[in-house]
């Protein structure tokens, strides 16, 4: 009995105004071993982030499911910027309906115990860093719902050079257009303007920052590797996702080699769509050797691949 009254008093986000406490998201994220931020979310290297844009969707999540995480990909989004890929570590924000009794007291204890003195909006937008993505659960509000315009999205864009995934409606679409580089999800729009004051009219309640999150379909935990690309997301745990990269790079120019070759027609189409004899994985170490230099994937890289294998 003490062990679960000690992890709902960490997890409780009125103990810690909406934030999940470092030690229970410590505990949470426990496989990831690498570095981390000051309040314990996992920090994926910016490394492993420039490589990540260029997996695709199929390639991450048939890693994830080989995992067994089934439930990490949500599609039917609309989007800002389509032709461009978004990557980042997520912050993640939960919101519920609103209530007047529980906005009161988070508003309360927000404002009184921990200064802050925005709208419970602003909150986790204020924790957000270089090479975040903001992903807020706000369970498709739509009419007057919106909490995101252009004021909101020029801040974000300029803590994180990146952009959103929000369920839910944002406002400003032409404004969050104008923009650069904030490549975004949503999933709908509305020109009405969000209501969030306890006294007044109140249609959604901030009850989490850096939580489990839901997502539609998907789980996403602050600092899983966001993929957003093709209309989809996939929330990467950061424990996984320099295997989902590498996994990528290798099949990237396993697909290079295999086409070269059936161009030159040195070998079949049964012979590439089927598992390699010794043959080809031989030929294709050499090709990567005499091509290392030209292509796609970095030469340090290319010579990891060529490490682990026996031809």
């Amino acid at each position: 009995m003490g062990g679960i009254l000690l992890l709902f008093m960490l997890a409780s986000p009125l103990l810690q105004a909406q934030q999940i406490s470092k030690e229970y998201l410590l505990l949470l994220t426990r496989e990831w071993e690498g570095e981390r931020f000051d309040d314990g979310r996992p920090k994926v290297s910016d490394d492993i982030l420039e490589r990540m844009k260029l997996v695709t969707l199929e390639e991450a999540w048939a890693v994830l499911r080989n995992h067994n995480y089934k439930y990490q990909f949500e599609g039917n989004w609309q989007t800002i910027n389509p032709d461009s890929v978004l990557v980042g570590r997520a912050l993640t924000a939960t919101f519920t309906p609103g209530r007047p009794d529980i906005q009161k007291a988070i508003d309360d204890k927000g404002h009184n115990e921990d200064g802050r003195i925005k709208s419970q909006n602003a909150w986790p937008i204020d924790l957000l860093q270089m090479g975040d993505v903001y992903v807020a659960d706000q369970f498709g509000a739509y009419e007057d719902g919106p909490t995101i315009g252009d004021n909101l999205g020029n801040s974000i864009y300029a803590k994180t050079g990146n952009g959103i995934v929000y369920d839910g409606a944002v406002r400003d679409i032409n404004g969050l257009k104008e923009i650069g580089g904030f490549t975004s999800y949503f999933k709908s729009y509305h020109p009405s303007h969000h209501l969030n004051s306890a006294e007044r009219a109140l249609n959604t309640t901030l009850v989490g920052i850096n939580n489990p999150t839901r997502i539609g379909a998907a789980t996403c935990m602050p600092g899983d590797v966001v993929l957003g690309r093709d209309g989809g997301i996939l929330f990467i745990p950061p424990h996984l996702a320099e295997e989902v990269v590498r996994v990528s790079e290798v099949v990237r120019l396993r697909d290079m080699f295999g086409h070269q070759r059936l161009r030159e027609q040195k070998y079949t189409p049964g012979q590439i769509d089927t598992r390699w004899s010794d043959e080809i994985e031989k030929d294709f170490s050499q090709w990567l050797r005499e091509h290392i230099n030209e292509l796609p994937v970095s030469a340090d890289q290319i010579q990891e691949i060529l490490k682990k294998r026996t031809w």
